[in-house]
């Protein structure tokens, strides 16, 4: 009907049949999909659509029926008025399958708004910022090599190539709630809270020598890609994003873009695979910090890391250095478990075991809860170990037991998916005078931004304490404390008319102004 089929335009009408997809409510199942198959068929010995869609019903938070009667209905103009149309597009994609029923709730679009969007922002101003500081300007011509670029490029562009492929079989599969949540999660996880956050140093540096000009090729090219990629989900404000980096030199609308084909010559599977341990290692550390109550900003000395294979090692090692900056300690120590250090029990999964294997489970509890230290060792080596129960052999994997580690004096340990840290909490006062300057540092940059201080303003800073601890803390770092903090000068005084801080339990004051010279 809307080719005014079979009255004229044959040729556009064939071109455009069957339909790709079509899209309806569950209830129009037999009145609407049913029909057009029908007349298909009648007409044309053919079906109507490849594809179809049965969209689910929008109920309220509470899983009911929206109605006014029921004073639970959602105006959704005020909705869009209020957060925008692409946040309550992106929410409604992302929180459920388009073909199931989505509980419908404005703190969820709130924080698609907040975590996503919000997440996504910050990371294109922070780009925006820089860029703009040191005059940089894309140039794909001259654009350095992936190969030729930091390790931790390289990693971020294996990521995305991996999104890109991920993401396009998602599209093609008609499954977008997938591709929405794996852009999601990349700019949260990966681009923002791992790529950005410690690669920030090599913004603020103020040549723009090839390793920040590798990292500006970096985040430009993650970020114009997520433009594209998110597009067919959020059009406005992938525009918006788009237009902004490139000015709409290659194409005038991302919407006129081609979809990214994946380079599968950037996919790096180990470097991946040592970001990964990097990434569970820290958080591992991270949990173990917050159990104790021991901040990230205060350093320690050491973190053991049991390793049962040789490759697991050097994956580890190749990201060495960015697990110590990351968790802020001062060593790495690789431990096997013949090192008698780290004590480990083990103890069935009894849900895991339950579904598998039913009224043997018991058997099989017995056996595990029995294993010594070269069962337990062989197991986490192996992935898998074979045991005999009532005369059959049955393969156990590492998800059908818990293996733990005891805490050692002075040592916090855990453990999670085979891997296993132990961190050494004992705090020295010269580890302790390093946390209190990072502390310091942390309020005069809170100072900066309090002020509205630019980036390249330069500081004086003059502070009063009494407490020794704290002078010794601000002398021994204080190249340290000025270096992050853009200071040319760092005074103590007797008094100072500044800003109050608890530190720890000692009262800083601390006062900056713009430096004159």
């Amino acid at each position: 009907a809307q080719w005014h089929y079979p009255f004229e335009n044959e040729e556009t009408y064939k071109s455009n049949y069957p339909a790709d997809f079509i899209a309806e409510g569950v209830d129009q199942t037999r009145g609407w999909f049913f029909t057009l198959h029908a007349i298909a068929v009648l007409l044309n010995d053919s079906v109507a659509y490849k594809n179809v869609i049965a969209n689910g019903l929008v109920l309220d938070k509470n899983g009911n029926k929206m109605s006014k009667r029921l004073g639970n209905a959602i105006n959704p103009f005020e909705t869009l008025d209020k957060f925008g149309a692409d946040p309550t597009r992106w929410y409604m994609i992302a929180n459920a399958n388009p073909w199931d029923n989505l509980k419908f709730d404005l703190e969820g679009v709130a924080e698609v708004q907040r975590k996503f969007f919000g997440t996504l922002t910050n990371t294109y101003s922070f780009f925006a910022l820089y860029a703009n500081l040191d005059g940089f300007m894309t140039d794909q011509s001259k654009s350095t090599l992936v190969s030729d670029r930091p390790r931790f490029d390289r990693w971020i562009i294996s990521e995305l190539q991996i999104l890109i492929k991920d993401v396009a079989s998602y599209y093609e599969d008609y499954e977008p709630t997938k591709a929405a949540r794996a852009i999601q999660d990349f700019i949260n996880d990966q681009l923002s809270n791992w790529y950005v956050r410690l690669s920030r140093k090599r913004f603020w540096r103020s040549e723009l020598n090839d390793d920040k000009r590798a990292a500006y090729e970096t985040l430009y090219e993650c970020l114009v890609t997520t433009a594209q990629l998110m597009s067919p989900i959020a059009p406005f404000y992938a525009e918006w994003l788009y237009k902004n980096l490139t000015g709409g030199k290659d194409f005038e609308s991302v919407h006129l873009s081609q979809l990214p084909k994946v380079d599968s010559d950037n996919i790096d599977e180990e470097l991946t695979e040592s970001m990964h341990y990097a990434q569970s290692i820290s958080s591992l550390v991270h949990s173990l910090r917050k159990k104790e109550k021991i901040k990230v900003r205060q350093p320690l000395q050491k973190v053991l890391i049991p390793i049962l294979k040789p490759e697991v090692r050097e994956r580890v090692e190749a990201v060495e250095e960015l697990i110590m900056s990351e968790i802020n300690v001062k060593e790495v120590e690789y431990v096997d478990d013949a090192s008698g250090i780290l004590v480990k029990n083990i103890k069935p999964n009894f849900r895991k075991l339950g579904q598998a294997y039913g009224p043997k489970m018991k058997a099989i509890s017995a056996i595990i809860n029995g294993f010594g230290t070269e069962d337990i060792a062989k197991i986490e080596q192996n992935g898998s170990y074979d045991i005999n129960v009532e005369g059959e052999m049955i393969t156990l994997s590492l998800d059908d037991v818990e293996i733990v580690s005891q805490d050692i004096p002075g040592w916090l340990v855990a453990s999670e998916g085979g891997l296993t840290v132990a961190l050494d909490i004992t705090i020295s006062d010269g580890l302790r005078k390093e946390g209190l300057s990072r502390d310091m540092v942390n309020r005069i940059q809170n100072l900066r931004k309090d002020k509205g201080l630019e980036v390249q303003d330069k500081i004086a800073v003059q502070f009063a304490t009494g407490d020794t601890m704290m002078q010794a803390a601000i002398s021994d770092f204080s190249d340290y404390i000025k270096t992050e903090t853009q200071a040319l000068s760092l005074e103590m005084s007797a008094e100072s008319e500044g800003e109050i801080f608890d530190i720890d339990g000692i009262e800083v004051s601390v006062q900056i102004e713009v430096a004159k010279s």
